[in-house]
């Protein structure tokens, strides 16, 4: 792996890292459709300055418009809504437990589409041991009464989770080689539209805005940051890495949210977080591990 294509993962799980908690403080305000919209606006108006300075080929071919489409519905339009939806009514740190299953998601859907993302032992293992990390850290905070606070909320976002899954797969599939730059404007775009025209047809009534400074600086946060930037290289890790290794940077979200507590809220370090923490740089290290076939031929000769 290069320092690259590390240093990419590592500023995407930042800035992802805190969009439960923004997105918590948004809808507090304002109703799911609104906060999406007004969050995928902003996203696509920072990536129009992008567009005009690289000024990518648009598709012209019906097929890559379609992948397009495809892209804008089941990898934004329809987990940013039901993301935000049930976090209306689930704590945003069980939201980010929940969103942790991508990968477990993303690995099974990989391993029938994709020829070069087969499931093996230790990709598999490295997926649970990750998982696990993610479940000790937020153990603290998730009682008997949390976990069964709202069935429908914490079923949204595995709903959103298979979505990602499903998403992240099909642009390795589909869209593979695409630039970045075009691949996010055609998605936030075609997301969008499909949001508002939702939401205008009466989906969402009336449709209520923020009224704080708060919660407008949340939804701006998201769209520059949480969509804009994070999609750029969101889209380009997955032309690097393919769907399985991006979709890790789920595994980073709890982690981000336990430092920032700590930092700014003076929260207590607990051993949760160095044993989660540790659980999951575990996983994620043994992911990306490439074993020489050699090694992996006689690993599976000593089994036989």
């Amino acid at each position: 792996m290069k320092l690259k294509e590390w240093s990419a993962f590592t500023a995407l799980g930042l800035i992802w890292g805190t969009s439960f908690l923004w997105i918590k403080i948004a809808v507090a305000e304002t109703g799911p459709f609104t906060l999406v919209g007004l969050r995928l606006l902003f996203g696509f108006a920072g990536l129009l300055v992008v567009m005009a300075i690289q000024r990518p080929r648009l598709p012209r071919d019906w097929r890559t418009i379609a992948a397009f489409a495809f892209m804008g519905l089941f990898n934004t339009a329809v987990p940013f809504l039901l993301i935000t939806w049930g976090e209306t009514r689930i704590a945003s740190s069980l939201a980010s437990i929940l969103n942790g299953t991508v990968p477990l998601f993303t690995i099974v859907i990989a391993h029938f589409w994709l020829h070069d993302e087969k499931i093996t032992l230790p990709r598999l293992g490295g997926l649970l041991v990750g998982f696990l990390g993610i479940v000790v850290l937020v153990s603290g905070d998730l009682s008997a009464q949390g976990l069964h606070s709202d069935v429908f909320g914490q079923l949204a976002v595995l709903a959103a989770a298979v979505s990602y899954a499903t998403a992240i797969t099909f642009s390795r599939r589909h869209l593979r080689g695409q630039p970045p730059v075009l691949q996010t404007g055609m998605v936030l775009l075609i997301a969008d539209a499909i949001i508002w025209t939702t939401a205008f047809s009466g989906a969402e009534r009336p449709l209520a805005f923020p009224h704080s400074f708060l919660p407008w600086f949340a939804i701006l946060w998201l769209g520059l940051l949480g969509t804009c930037i994070a999609y750029l290289l969101f889209f380009w890790l997955i032309n690097a890495w393919g769907p399985t290794r991006t979709s890790l940077v789920t595994y980073v979200f709890p982690v981000i949210g336990l430092v920032l507590g700590i930092i700014f809220l003076h929260e207590a370090a607990d051993w949760r977080l160095l044993v989660g923490s540790a659980l999951i740089v575990g996983g994620i290290g043994v992911v990306n591990l490439r074993f020489k076939p050699k090694l992996v031929q006689q690993a599976a000769a000593a089994a036989d």
